[in-house]
């Protein structure tokens, strides 16, 4: 049975309606992840088999996790010299009649090389299991301990260093431990306080899908058909039909938003956590996303057209002629088939982006491109006097297709890059890796100039401002590549290049390695007494901090020097496993404004949470968050963190006044550097006026 118009209208009304309630729902299922502060990616469940055993059997202790998506936890398999910390087996002193045989075994990891570590390590994404094997020494058994753990995410830079209980007597299971967050008092900044870097990600995401919408619209299959699209919408007489064809044309742009984010959905439902591992790990992906890529670029650059087939084409476009609500829905199917040979590449390329297990991303992605790119259609066809403020369609719509195939090549390498680490082929060390991206975005620039000339460009004998300033900004952008060839960091491409470890001659290392000394030297601004107490501060033995920085490793004793020197206190939070604290301390603070006013106007304590130092008995303590006693340095930092500032992941920075009083909001992982500075400079502020 055909729809009428108006049950049409009832039916899209209760749809949108449906929407919109839905995603109330979604954002009011997010609050919690705003807002909670108590971070518990990684849930795991320990059991043995078998249930009961007598002396001399051997049990296996089984531990799984269940892992958040866009966290990960370190496997077993990997040496603790590495950096991260590897997941282990602790007996507590109560443990008795066992015996544990051999390590932890985690062979269903995945592996991966980390640049900061400098070595690879093993990783769990989504689930993990762990196997240890236990020796029964006594009828009366307590095998009672703790599974310690770190997760991290990618996404948020976060990193958490975690335990998991477990105590079974006598061959009868226990149960594993969970701990809650007690009430205490809490500073008012704090309650405000919100950590937005775990949405970050997904934002930033949204936005260059987007941006990438607005791009395909300057291609040469799409912004011919804007006026034509329109103009099927606004060409007609009477003033009752001039509204239906607005009508149709903002139904025509919301079946464009549908059938793309039809398509996001779709990814959504096929990629699974098994999925994501293969993305992440494998070498077949990555050289497949590389190849797609690659195949793009030709196409944008004009060497062949990927096309969908013919029989499809036509037969949208017969539905499309039939007319009426249903016309209009495959007008839009028909826009959208018609343009796949500009589009797909784009789309191509959010979707690898965002495959990975990830349920939003990839529907977000796509709802924000086809919000762009049905916006000006619907636009248009309501004030259709925009139309003559258009530019003609012409040779510049190649050059952008043009350029967009360049990106898509240099971006490519990204794939390939990761295949290389990995597997260690050694075919795209940093230096390759960065002679391509000079010769390609090289030859981008001469291309803008209009002195190269590819397949389906048109001929022309001068060259607009616009190229002219796109040219000036590529080759800008080469000539900031060019020290990397030497050992120059390049920070704001870290994210892009291969490891600095890959690089065969990085003379701006050895330049910084024989001038360091003298660099810290000159700039301390301590006096030799205050030199002599950095010097003697607790653990500053085994302890350090980086840049040359002088501070201290203990809570108490740095905010007793903060009073006597009367400075503001810069607390953080960090680890020795902590991926994303390197990563802060080398992109962030290594930054001369940030150092210089970490160095100067604030006392520095590094609380490191994963330190395994046991303490003397008489500095243990029970703890009022989970009544258990911490015996160690990383244990106490942990507590601290937990217990005061309700917070448990990692880099965290905290600035207090020598009341112990947060200054300003705390930090998180931002690679910011003006942020940072501007965090620094307002805690500053505040501390003169108290």
């Amino acid at each position: 049975m055909a729809f009428s118009t108006i049950e049409y209208q009832k039916t899209v009304y209760s749809f949108l309606k449906r929407a919109f309630f839905l995603f109330g729902i979604l954002s009011l299922g997010l609050l919690p992840s705003l807002s909670a502060q108590i971070l518990e990616p990684a849930k795991w469940s320990i059991e043995i088999q078998p249930k009961k055993a007598v002396k001399g059997d051997t049990l296996l202790l089984i531990a799984t996790t269940t892992i958040d998506p866009d966290w990960y936890v370190y496997g077993a398999n990997f040496g603790d010299e590495v950096g991260p910390t590897v997941t282990s087996i602790e007996l507590t002193e109560d443990a008795t009649g066992i015996s544990l045989l051999g390590d932890l075994q985690s062979d269903e990891a995945k592996e991966k090389y980390e640049e900061v570590w400098d070595g690879e390590v093993t990783y769990f994404k989504m689930s993990g299991r762990f196997e240890q094997k236990v020796l029964v020494t006594s009828d009366d058994y307590l095998l009672d301990g703790l599974v310690v753990y770190q997760v991290c995410s990618d996404v948020s830079g976060q990193c958490i260093n975690g335990e998991a209980e477990f105590r079974f007597t006598g061959g009868n299971s226990g149960s594993t431990g969970k701990t809650t967050t007690t009430d205490s008092e809490i500073d008012p900044l704090l309650a405000d306080y919100q950590e937005e870097n775990s949405n970050q990600g997904l934002w930033a995401f949204m936005i260059l899908a987007f941006l990438s919408g607005l791009v395909a619209l300057l291609t040469p299959c799409v912004f011919p058909m804007i006026p034509m699209t329109v103009t099927f919408f606004t060409n007609s007489g009477s003033e009752e039909a001039r509204k239906a064809g607005k009508k149709n044309a903002l139904i025509f742009g919301l079946s464009i938003i549908a059938i793309y984010t039809v398509v996001g959905t779709a990814v959504a439902a096929i990629n699974g956590p098994e999925f994501a591992n293969f993305l992440s790990t494998h070498w077949a992906p990555n050289l497949f996303f590389f190849a797609i890529f690659f195949i793009f670029a030709l196409s944008f650059m004009g060497m062949f057209e990927i096309t969908l087939p013919y029989k499809l084409v036509n037969k949208v476009n017969q539905e499309a002629n039939k007319g009426g609500l249903y016309g209009v829905f495959f007008m839009a199917f028909t826009l959208v088939v018609v343009s796949f040979s500009c589009t797909g590449p784009i789309v191509g390329s959010i979707l690898v982006e965002s495959a990975g297990g990830a349920i939003l991303k990839p529907i977000i992605g796509m709802f924000a491109f086809s919000m762009a790119f049905a916006i000006p259609f619907t636009l248009f066809a309501i004030f259709p006097q925009w139309l003559s403020g258009l530019p003609k369609s012409g040779g510049w719509l190649n050059t952008v297709k043009v350029v967009l195939g360049f990106l898509e090549l240099a971006l490519g390498l990204k794939f390939l890059s990761i295949a290389d680490q990995t597997y260690h082929w050694g075919i795209l060390d940093r230096e390759i890796y960065l002679a391509l991206w000079i010769a390609i975005f090289t030859v981008m620039g001469i291309y803008l100039l209009g002195k190269l000339r590819l397949p389906h460009d048109s001929e022309t004998n001068q060259v607009g401002v616009p190229r002219t300033l796109f040219a000036i900004v590529t080759f800008s952008f080469v000539v900031y590549l060019i020290p990397g060839m030497f050992g120059a960091p390049l920070k704001s491409l870290a994210g892009y290049l291969p490891p600095m470890a890959t690089h065969d001659f990085a003379l701006v290392d050895i330049m910084r390695s024989n001038q360091s000394s003298a660099a810290i030297n000159n700039s301390s601004s301590s006096s030799s007494d205050d030199s002599d107490i950095f010097r003697n501060a607790k653990y500053a033995d085994f302890l350090h901090l980086p840049h040359g920085i002088q501070g201290f490793f203990d809570y108490e004793e740095a905010m007793a020097y903060a009073k006597r020197v009367n400075k503001p206190l810069f607390v953080d939070f960090t680890g020795h496993g902590c991926v994303n604290c390197r990563e802060m301390e080398a992109r962030v603070w290594s930054e001369p404004e940030v150092l210089n006013r970490i160095k100067n106007d604030f006392v520095v304590v590094a609380l490191y949470i994963d330190d395994k130092t046991t303490l003397p008995e008489s500095d243990w303590f029970t703890s009022s968050y989970d009544g258990k006693v911490k015996k160690s340095i990383g244990k106490q930092n942990a507590d601290f963190q937990i217990s005061r500032f309700k917070n448990n992941a990692q880099p965290y920075y905290i600035l207090l006044d020598n009341d112990g009083k947060l200054l300003v909001k705390p930090r998180a992982y931002d690679l910011s550097v003006n942020g940072f500075v501007d965090f620094l400079d307002a805690a500053t502020a505040e501390f003169e006026k108290r």
